[in-house]
């Protein structure tokens, strides 16, 4: 896990928080994830980390894949999310 502590403002947003990257099966906080893999975008709404519920969506393979969480608003608009990742210097495939 490695993080770094950024801080971003757009038009009518602005925060600052530590952006951290971990692996996609630790996920417990609803937000906004790209795939370190890939560049896709992942909206993690509060029933995909609800306790006591079934993953929404269980990804398996050999090797751990990494996210980084760009918002804790899932449903950002594209085009911030976007700009976040790319203040983030992460690159992005949607």
């Amino acid at each position: 896990m490695s993080d770094q502590t950024t801080q971003t403002s757009t038009q009518n947003y602005s925060h600052t928080y530590p952006v951290m990257t971990f692996p996609w099966d630790s996920i417990n906080t609803p937000g906004t994830y790209v795939c370190n893999w890939s560049g896709h975008l992942l909206r993690v709404p509060e029933d995909g980390v609800t306790a006591g519920r079934s993953p929404m969506l269980n990804i398996i393979g050999h090797e751990p894949l990494y996210v980084t969480k760009i918002s804790d608003d899932p449903y950002i608009p594209l085009t911030k999310a976007k700009l976040l990742a790319s203040n983030f210097d992460i690159n992005v495939n949607f």
